[in-house]
């Protein structure tokens, strides 16, 4: 039977670009997307990009641009990540488009005549200093359930727990560090707490495999009984005042949606954009299966109020949800200050092969919620072993000796040695499948390694290398050919989920259209191939070491400056910084930019050192301060005198824009002579 499956991803939000846990999520899904369309199955992959929200709001503000403008540009960076990851998404949208505006309202209104939205007014969060109500991720504290610092507003992301921005401890606005004020202001609510509700998504959630085990577990805690007897599960605040970036509720003027609740709209709109006309039809077909991709630090929103949004509006709820944990660099969490993220751009840039991490991320992968690894020495070693050393090692041995001395065709009867390692290799398709279906991806690629391993101790018994050039081998070396040949088909077979490009380049070389699932178990029989032509080169550890060299030069705030060239700490060290006392400070006749100092170091006698900083400092304000030199300077002679080293100054790299020169000053304590390390 056909299954037609609505597959998405969870919408990034539109104000950076893509980042490795992105593609991570993404090519699980592509591989879980290709595999069933491999099956024959019926698939819609749609994706979105997340545009609503005050956080929006205020970066756009802040770059001189309309919200619209901020997110435009964001989105058409998208498409290079996509293409060079081979992520075939049939549709990608947005949260601001028509469909999103007009499917989200219309879910509201089907809420509130169901009676499950209230009006409350609330005590809001106010930021003095900024003047306008702060959005939930625009607080910060501690969490009130594990005390975790730092946390957001409306979740913690340590213990899971959700809460209301007024439960937060110690409080502070993190646009200007302020403690916000309460100030009264009507809102929406989803009564998410309602007996409804709750019977509901008790049901839902216990829904044999709609869930993995430990979301339901951690699930299960949140429908715990509370102190009072009553359900643990809270109301969920809908709305935001304005000024705010997003869509409008019906029939008030000043109220939005709060982001969270037209973020997952998002992904019938970017269908509704996809079928047109046919959407209606197509989503109340009981046979759609409504399957979400999503990271473990979500699972609050896509298990509560959205199925419990759609069920309660008329609507086809979520088959399942498939949560997967994060990325890691060599054990640490991705930090861009501490080097240890990983920019998918850069990958690609510095000619890294997509489909290497592209297998490299399935091979981690299961069907837990459980974090992953990316190692540059582990990743290194295998894609060399498995793709380069067992995979496409099994053609590059038999193809020439094919194309050479057979005119490319296989031979029609491959003995009974070939025909048992065939049928062998074809025999696990089922279990490959089943490990492709249950996302168990790591364990899927180790068994077609280990049929790999089969197919390559198969070469090594039978050396079609010496079978050449013996006399009155042709036969046996006609069948090993292809047979390797036939092997390596059905291995390409199992693996094109994750490794597209590659597939597309064995069915060239095959000279078949391209393979589906079925194909595996079916021999090609008297056939011509083409000339084979590498299909994958070794990775080199020093080019995956350049993924986590120093960024580009990048402008700092507010000087503007590009960082120099990276040094390393034996340049640094022959630079001698010494603490000096300005003993006497004079104007230089002749000069309007210098000033004549005469520094202590601590030798036992003074330096005369010239300083352009005459603009910033009359002399006299600088006569018995201290201050930081280049003590090991050669000295300069000037049309003034001599220049016996250099004080150092701050200043902007345009100081006609930005005037001002900063003279260094230690702290108090300091003596003349004592070096800066």
């Amino acid at each position: 039977m056909t299954r037609k499956l609505f597959v998405t991803t969870a919408l990034p939000y539109a104000n950076a670009a893509f980042h490795i846990g992105h593609m991570m999520e993404y090519i699980q899904a592509d591989i879980w997307v290709r595999f069933q369309r491999m099956r024959g199955h019926d698939v819609h992959f749609v994706c979105a990009d997340d545009a609503h929200g005050a956080p929006i709001m205020i970066a756009a503000e802040k770059a001189g641009l309309t919200p619209q403008a901020f997110v435009a540009n964001i989105a058409a960076g998208r498409k290079q990540y996509l293409d060079g990851f081979h992520i075939g998404f049939d549709h990608w949208h947005s949260t601001d488009a028509p469909e999103n505006h007009e499917l989200a309202q219309d879910i509201y209104r089907a809420l509130r005549k169901q009676g499950l939205i209230a009006e409350r007014t609330i005590e809001q969060f106010f930021d003095p200093d900024k003047g306008m109500f702060l959005p939930d991720r625009f607080i910060k504290g501690e969490c009130p359930k594990c005390g975790t610092k730092d946390q957001y507003g409306d979740n913690c992301e340590n213990c899971g727990a959700v809460y209301a921005p007024t439960d937060l401890k110690n409080p502070y606005s993190a646009l200007s560090g302020a403690t916000p004020v309460l100030k009264s202001s009507a809102h929406y609510f989803f009564q998410l707490s309602s007996q409804r509700c709750i019977d509901f998504l008790k049901e839902w959630t216990q829904t044999p495999g709609r869930l993995q085990p430990e979301v339901l577990n951690k699930i299960s805690e949140w429908f715990s009984d509370g102190a009072d007897g009553g359900p643990t599960l809270a109301d969920w605040d809908i709305s935001r005042d304005a000024p705010y970036f997003g869509i409008r509720i019906p029939d008030t003027d000043d109220k939005y949606f709060y982001v969270w609740l037209d973020a997952p709209v998002g992904y019938l709109a970017s269908l509704k954009a996809l079928l047109g006309a046919q959407f209606d039809g197509y989503m109340a077909d009981p046979d759609v299966e409504q399957i979400h991709f999503i990271g473990k630090d979500i699972v609050t929103f896509h298990t509560l109020f959205w199925p419990a949004m759609l069920h309660f509006s008329g609507r086809k709820v979520p088959n399942h949800i498939f949560v997967h944990g994060f990325i890691t660099v060599s054990g640490e969490k991705m930090s861009k200050s501490r080097g240890t993220g990983i920019s998918p751009l850069k990958y690609l840039e510095i000619g890294l092969n997509a489909e290497w991490l592209r297998y490299y991320i399935a091979a981690k992968l299961n069907a837990h919620v459980e974090d992953i690894d990316f190692n540059p020495e582990d990743f290194v070693a295998r894609v060399n072993s498995d793709l380069v050393g067992k995979y496409v090692n099994i053609a590059s041995r038999a193809a020439g000796f094919l194309t050479k001395r057979f005119a490319g065709q296989l031979s029609a009867d491959v003995g009974v040695e070939g025909r048992a390692l065939l049928d062998g290799l074809r025999a696990h398709g089922g279990a490959v499948a089943e490990l492709y279906e249950t996302r168990e991806f790591g364990k899927a690629l180790r068994e077609i390694m280990l049929l790999a391993d089969r197919v390559n101790e198969y070469v090594d018994r039978n050396k079609p290398w010496e079978l050449a050039r013996q006399q009155g081998q042709d036969a046996a070396l006609h069948d090993v050919c292809t047979v390797c040949v036939e092997a390596f088909r059905v291995l390409t077979v199992y693996l094109k989920p994750v490794l597209p490009v590659v597939a597309a380049q064995v069915e060239r070389f095959l000279n078949v259209e391209p393979l589906n699932w079925h194909d595996a178990t079916r021999a090609l029989g008297h056939h011509t191939i083409s000339p084979y032509q590498h299909l994958m080169q070794r990775a080199e550890l020093a080019q995956v070491e350049r993924l986590f060299d120093a960024p580009p030069v990048a402008a700092l705030e507010p000087g503007g400056e590009p960082v120099a060239p990276e040094i390393g700490i034996a340049d640094f060290a022959k630079i001698d910084l010494r603490i000096a006392r300005i003993v006497n400070a004079e104007l230089v006749d002749g000069s309007d930019k210098l000033l004549r100092l005469t520094l202590d170091v601590g030798e036992g006698k003074t330096r005369n050192v010239f300083s352009g900083i005459r603009s910033a400092y009359k002399p006299e304000e600088l006569i018995g301060k201290f201050t930081v030199m280049v003590a090991n300077l050669a000295p300069r002679k000037m049309k003034f005198g001599l220049s016996e080293g250099m004080v150092l100054a701050a200043s902007h790299a345009d100081e006609k824009a930005q005037p001002g020169v900063y003279v260094l000053e230690p702290w108090p304590g300091a003596t003349p002579g004592l070096r800066v390390r």
